[in-house]
């Protein structure tokens, strides 16, 4: 066998945790390894067994003691919002109309674009997070760059140009014909070309009128090998617009169903203010509620209620993102921190095994691609971390006092940052920007 084995304490989820006997969710070896090669896991396991089944001259790259672990994944997030992170605005609406679609006018550029996209796949890449669902700007060349640039460093991405064909300013309207169009053309380009998937994408129903949402739904049923990512129920004012919007439908997520747009496939971010009729539809239809804390948090939307939605009556499909650029950090870890908070806000609780189960394997299976990202298991595709729980002064201070794997994973997420990733490897290569 040839490749190369990464050396350290490994950590891979086989199943979703359950409270009480949360070790039988993950493998964990002290001193573990994993075989790499032409991008994929070809074996995992102590680092004895590994080495014994591989050729005596292989390559060792030794990460003791850091925790190797696979890559974070973002279900939901802005490819084109990354100069507005941080933007003061009182509501979801207003944080819209006064950066957010003045800023994606911006990559009607391609050589704006361009750069852009350079900057966010180092961001993303620094952070931990190989794997991401993204919207581009409702102009196709900006799609075009996102993916030749997720291409060339051989990630597994999911992004698609948004669709809108009214209530933005003009230089961010397509057409219900010309959505359709582009997004075919785009389709055709990109999904299946290298590790790159895409996903239809009518920014939400505010901004699609009927025609575009008929134009959406029948992508959808054109291609089913597809995603698709759209905003569902994410602030009051933005509700009660929708369904003003469109009266036939009996509330939001309905107007999603009648254009056949709920679906296994079919992400929807934020999903706070659901009904149990709006529950009950995703939860029948197999679509996806994409938790997006840090967001939800600094707009003011609410908390979303994950108790509710995984383990009651009818369960959904869950992710958590950071939706970049309403959400305030590239960071996983720090996404996990808030998502605690918000649960901790309703009597909830996040374990530290839960937060890392989530980010990896989680949300791999919320996307679907389980069999290929999330877990260190072989076949899977070599995307994989390099984790240090003393990478700041204030992390190793407190990692003296700490005795368990629980405990160190908690410190990672609450007080980590990119300094926590001490390398990433996307297909089997060493990628960290600077490491």
């Amino acid at each position: 066998m040839t490749g190369k084995i990464l050396r350290g304490r490994t950590l891979s989820f086989l199943s979703e945790p359950v409270l009480g006997s949360e070790s039988d969710s993950y493998v964990y070896e002290e001193d573990g390894a994993v075989h790499v090669d032409d991008g994929i896991i070809k074996a995992t396991g102590s680092y004895a067994d590994v080495k014994l089944n591989a050729l005596d001259n292989i390559e060792v790259v030794d990460h003791r003691p850091y925790i190797l672990i696979a890559g974070f994944i973002d279900p939901h997030l802005h490819f084109p919002q990354v100069q507005i992170i941080g933007s003061y605005a009182p509501d979801l609406l207003t944080w819209l109309n006064t950066y957010t679609f003045v800023e994606e006018q911006k990559f009607g550029s391609t050589e704006h674009g361009a750069r852009i996209a350079s900057v966010f796949f180092d961001e993303l890449i620094k952070h931990g997070t190989t794997t991401a669902a993204a919207y581009c700007s409702v102009h196709k060349q900006s799609a075009e760059v996102f993916f030749a640039e997720s291409h060339r460093r051989n990630m597994l991405m999911i992004g698609g140009k948004v669709m809108m064909d009214r209530n933005a300013p003009v230089g961010l309207l397509d057409t219900p014909q010309s959505g359709y169009d582009d997004t075919k053309a785009l389709i055709e380009t990109w999904h299946g070309t290298g590790r790159q998937h895409y996903a239809i994408s009518p920014r939400f129903a505010i901004t699609s009128t009927p025609a575009q949402m008929e134009m959406s739904g029948a992508l959808a049923q054109e291609h089913p090998e597809c995603f698709v990512q759209t905003h569902l129920s994410e602030n009051a004012n933005e509700i009660a617009l929708a369904c003003e919007l469109f009266p036939q439908c009996k509330d939001y997520t309905d107007i999603y169903a009648q254009y056949g747009l709920l679906g296994p496939k079919s992400l929807f971010g934020h999903s706070i203010h659901l009904s149990d009729r709006e529950i009950a539809a995703m939860s029948e239809s197999g679509s996806v509620a994409v938790f997006c804390p840090t967001s939800n948090l600094f707009l003011g939307s609410g908390l979303f209620n994950f108790e509710k939605l995984r383990n009651g009556k009818h369960p959904v499909r869950i992710g958590v993102a950071t939706d970049i650029g309403g959400g305030t950090s590239y960071s996983m870890l720090k996404t996990l921190d808030e998502a605690f908070k918000v649960m901790q806000l309703q009597g909830q609780r996040l374990t530290p095994v839960y937060s890392f189960y989530q980010t990896t394997l989680g949300n791999a299976c919320a996307l679907g691609l389980e069999d290929r990202i999330g877990n260190l298991s072989p076949g899977s595709d070599a995307d994989i971390l390099v984790l240090d729980a003393n990478a700041t002064s204030a992390m190793s201070l407190r990692m003296e006092t700490v005795s368990t794997l629980e405990e160190e994973l908690f410190v990672m997420q609450t007080l980590g940052d990119d300094r926590t990733v001490a390398e990433v490897y996307i297909a089997g290569e060493a990628s960290k920007p600077g490491a």
